[in-house]
Parts: C-alpha cells; sequence; structure tokens
C-alpha cells in the first residue's frame, strides 16, 4: 500500500521550474503553479490511465491540488528537517547526479579501444623504477633520471633484457639465485585489455612495434617498455588439466602412464580426481574454468591454445609446477562489437579508468568556471602538522570557485583520513573534488531535467513521511477509532466482527482519515483555480 501510494505520489510531483512566459493555473495561498507544472503532470500520468473518466482534467486538477497541499503541509511541519530524509536525499542526489559526471563522448572511445583491445593481444617486456607511496617532487625526478638513464642504455646498444634483469625493481625480471628460478628479462609474454593497469596498457597500445617507449608513470612507479608484437587474439578457451607436481623423472613417469590410459579411452575427468595434484581443480575433473593467453604460465598456455579441438588433449609437457597434460573443453572466440559493447561498458564503469572519464569532465569544466588558488592560505601546505591547525586559525579562503568559497578547514577536513599520498597531491585532489561539489550543486541550475526529478522525489520522499504519520501509523495505532469506524459502517463489512474484515477495514478507515485530512487542509487555505487557463486544457486534452 505505501509503495503504492509513493509512486503515485513520485508521479503526480511537480516542478519549481517553468517557462517566462507560462500562465498561473492555481493560487495556493499566494504561491503560484504554472500551466505547464500541471501539464507536465497531467501528460506524465495519461500513459498509466486505462478508462476516459480517469483521464479527466477536472478531477486530476483536483488530485493535483490536493497533493500540493498535503506537500505545503510536509513543509509547514518541517519534515524536511529530519536526519533520515536529508541522508536519503544526500544519497539519491549522488545517484542521480552520477551520469552527469561522465563524459559520454570519452565513455565510447573507452569502449572501442578495449574492444579493439580484447580483439588485439600485444606482447612487451618493460623495466620499472619504483617510487615511495608519498613520492615528493624530488623522488619523482629521481626515478624518471634513471628510468630516462636506463633507456638512453638500451637505444646505444645494450639489450633490453639484460639492462632488465640488472636493474628493474620488478623482481619477476631478476634471477632468483634461492630458488634457482630464471628470470624474465621483464619480458610479459602477450596482454589484452583489462590484464594490466590502464596506464601501462595505454602504453603499450600507443608504442609501436620494435620501438622503445619514453618514460610512463603507473602507481608502481615508473617504466618504459618496448613493443614485441601485435596479433588477434585467440579469444578464451575452457580447459581441464591433470597435474603431478613431481618434477622430476618420477613424476615424468606417472605422467606417461596417465597419458597412456588417455590414449586408451579412459575418462579424462576420472584421471583427474584420481591422479592430478591440483587440489583445486581435482574434484571437478580437472576442470580450470575460463582463461586466454597469457593468463597461465607460458607452456601451459601454450599447450592449451594449440589444441585445435574441442576434447582434444596435450601430451605430457613440464612447467614449474610440475607435469601436466591439459585438455581443450570449450573455445571462445572473440565476440562481435555489438555483441561486447554491453558488457564492455559495465566492466570499464567499475574499473579504474572510469575515472578518465570524470577527469575529463573536471577539465572541461575547468575552461568554464573561474578558478582561484589563494598562495598565502595555500602555505599550511608546508606545514608538517597541518592536521593539527586549530579550526580558528583555518578559516582563510584557500580556494574559490565563481563565487563560492572554500577554506582551509575544508581542506583539512578532506586530508585528515588521507595520509597514504603527498599533501600536495592531496590539494589537487581536493580542488578537483570541490570542482565536482560545484557542479553538482548547481545542476539545479544548469540541467532542467536533473531538476524536475529532483524535486520530484524530493516532495515524493516528504509525502511518504506525511502519510505515514498522519494517516498510516494513525490507523495502524487508533484501534480505538478503528472500532468506531467499523461500528458506524458495519453494515458495509456484513459481519459483526473487526477481527475477520480487519485488513479491508484498515484500508477504508486510511481513505476515510486521508478525506477528513484534506478537507481540513483545503479549509484553512486559500486555492485560485484560472476558470480560463482551465478550460483551455480542458479543450486542448479534449477531456473536461
Amino acid at each position: 500500500m505505501r509503495k503504492i501510494v509513493l509512486l503515485f505520489v513520485l508521479s503526480l510531483s511537480t516542478s519549481i521550474f517553468a517557462q517566462k512566459k507560462d500562465k498561473t493555473l492555481i493560487t495556493i495561498d499566494g504561491e503560484k503553479i504554472t500551466v505547464s507544472e500541471f501539464k507536465r503532470v497531467y501528460e506524465k500520468n495519461l500513459d498509466a490511465i486505462d478508462n476516459d473518466e480517469a483521464k479527466s482534467v477536472t478531477k486530476n486538477l483536483e488530485l493535483f491540488i490536493n497533493y500540493k497541499l498535503k506537500v505545503k503541509e510536509a513543509y509547514s511541519i518541517k519534515l524536511d528537517t529530519l536526519p533520515s530524509y536529508k541522508r536519503e536525499m544526500e544519497t539519491y542526489k549522488n545517484q542521480l547526479s552520477a551520469p552527469y559526471l561522465q563524459d559520454t563522448t570519452f565513455i565510447d572511445k573507452l569502449v572501442e579501444d578495449a574492444y579493439f583491445r580484447t580483439k588485439n593481444e600485444v606482447k612487451a617486456k618493460h623495466i620499472l623504477v619504483r617510487m615511495p607511496r608519498e613520492a615528493t617532487p624530488k623522488d619523482t625526478l629521481t626515478a624518471y633520471n634513471k628510468i630516462f638513464k636506463l633507456r638512453e642504455r638500451i637505444l646505444n646498444g645494450e639489450k633490453f633484457e639484460t639492462v632488465a634483469a640488472q636493474f628493474s625493481e620488478d623482481k619477476s625480471a631478476q634471477d632468483d639465485k634461492k630458488s634457482g628460478r630464471k628470470g624474465n628479462g621483464g619480458n610479459l609474454g602477450y596482454f589484452s585489455a583489462f590484464r594490466m593497469v590502464f596506464p601501462f596498457e595505454e602504453a603499450a597500445y600507443s608504442t609501436k612495434k620494435g620501438e622503445i617507449s619514453m618514460p610512463f608513470k603507473t602507481q608502481f612507479g615508473y617504466h618504459i617498455m618496448q613493443v614485441d608484437d601485435f596479433k588477434l587474439s585467440k579469444g578464451e578457451i575452457e580447459a581441464a588439466h591433470i597435474l603431478i607436481k613431481d618434477g622430476s623423472a618420477k613424476g615424468q613417469k606417472i605422467i606417461d602412464s596417465i597419458y597412456l590410459k588417455l590414449k586408451n579411452n579412459e575418462k579424462f575427468e576420472d584421471l583427474a580426481k584420481k591422479y592430478s595434484d591440483d587440489t583445486g581443480s581435482k574434484a571437478r575433473g580437472g576442470k580450470l574454468g575460463k582463461f586466454g593467453e597469457g593468463r597461465m604460465v607460458k607452456p601451459f598456455s601454450d599447450a592449451a591454445f594449440s589444441l585445435e579441438n574441442e576434447n582434444d588433449f596435450s601430451k605430457p609437457f613440464k612447467t614449474r609446477f610440475g607435469w601436466h597434460i591439459v585438455k581443450l573443453l570449450k573455445k571462445h572466440p572473440v565476440k562481435s562489437f555489438d555483441e561486447m559493447k554491453k558488457d564492455l561498458k559495465a566492466k570499464i564503469k567499475k574499473s579504474s579508468r572510469m575515472q578518465l572519464s570524470e577527469k575529463a569532465v573536471v577539465n572541461s569544466l575547468k575552461t568554464k568556471y573561474t578558478i582561484v588558488e589563494f598562495e598565502k592560505a595555500k602555505k599550511i601546505l608546508d606545514n608538517k602538522q597541518l592536521r593539527s591547525i586549530s579550526k580558528d586559525s583555518l578559516q582563510s579562503t584557500i580556494i574559490s570557485i565563481n563565487d563560492k568559497k572554500i577554506s582551509q578547514e575544508e581542506f583539512i577536513k578532506y586530508i585528515r583520513n588521507r595520509r597514504h599520498l603527498a599533501v600536495y597531491k592531496l590539494f589537487d585532489m581536493f580542488k578537483e573534488d570541490q570542482i565536482l561539489t560545484y557542479y553538482k550543486e548547481n545542476l539545479i541550475h544548469t540541467e532542467p531535467e536533473y531538476a524536475y526529478t529532483l524535486k520530484e522525489y524530493e516532495d515524493g520522499l516528504l509525502l511518504f513521511e506525511l502519510m505515514q504519520e498522519k494517516i498510516w501509523n494513525k490507523s495502524s495505532k487508533d484501534s480505538i477509532g478503528l472500532k468506531k469506524y467499523f461500528d458506524n459502517n458495519s453494515i458495509k463489512y456484513k459481519t459483526n466482527t473487526l477481527k475477520a474484515k480487519k485488513g479491508q477495514v484498515i484500508n477504508d478507515y486510511q481513505t476515510f482519515l486521508e478525506k477528513n485530512w484534506i478537507a481540513d487542509l483545503r479549509k484553512k487555505s486559500k486555492i485560485k483555480v484560472s476558470k480560463k487557463q482551465l478550460k483551455k486544457l480542458i479543450k486542448f486534452y479534449g477531456k473536461e
């Protein structure tokens, strides 16, 4: 019942925004309500109304007036000041404003790039110079100079893998003398979209085959990269395997005996359950699920993707984990763009690259707004104890955006629990956050559809609270009033027992209470309807 009423309320909601030449249809206690406000609500409801009588302009106008009176009452008793209401509205504002914080053109480009990078794999190697988490400008310059010199050495003839093995701070590039593991010299093999952090992926697909990239930065530090190859992706496959962890000749003897059983038509799944040392997959008959090239160690990936037909299985082969036999279960080639578009967009919205869309919006806003940084107030950034500065000393304006002034105190609140980044980086983040906040606060002035929808929800939520207080709670808790209503209408219910028809009686009692309440609201309000504008509406819609 309550949900139905709230939906009805939302559909009846109106807007405070009217065209300049809009005529006044109703005046309630001096407040003017325009023709366009009513038309917006009426037309919105037309599709949901299934009979001509309910489409009556006059009847809908009466419902509209009742609604306006209820909303007016909700504001008069300050239901809009309730903490629960404020929290709900703040959550809704964030949800409603989210699409306006996205650059749709930019997102479309990200989707197209993601598809290309899903369909085409890149093979690359890299060298990494790490930076401290809270890197100072000096740390950044030191790391950049170091990686730049390594790039110069490779351009002057040194082998990329040799420099990577000696100087890269990615440990996988170096030999591990303790375990005997040989380093990869920075080789990452083939990869595609969403496999690496976005700046790394972007650099890989932007560097030409055979070239050494300029230094670029990720969350790990500075990198240089050499691209070795591009190729069409084989998509993904589903596979199963049998693993014998013993990598010695003894283990080879066991895997060879299993291979012979497979050749003699024994079931792969049964053999996996019986012999495989992979505890994670053996219970499922060795099934590994879906994966793409490069997701597994290279010998495994090569063996799996070399299988041509479903249910083919490989000869025994060895990886650092031991001896394997792999079986191809199913191939999943890359789908068409139209088939993948929706999933790629959803994946992008969940990934870090979505921040780039927001960044594009911020950059656009920076060109439209007058933004001033107050250098004198910014000197607090040099104070190592800035989070402990007293509130009274933080009232100077640190940034202004158009006519809005933002104090030092707001900045300190923003960074108080953010200690993982350098303070100057936090200031840049704070400034961008404030630009977006200003933009969201002004959406009601710049985006009419946003303003309409927000007002609808705002009034609808208020009316829900009001109905709960005035009607629903009262009807369920006022046992004396309910009994009296039943006694006065017992003939209608054809029973002398309230319990037998309690649900129906409560609903009818709510209608009774609301009717009387509306009558009281109308008595204490001065309502004037423009007969001229009402006649025009009736003529326009052809529904009296």
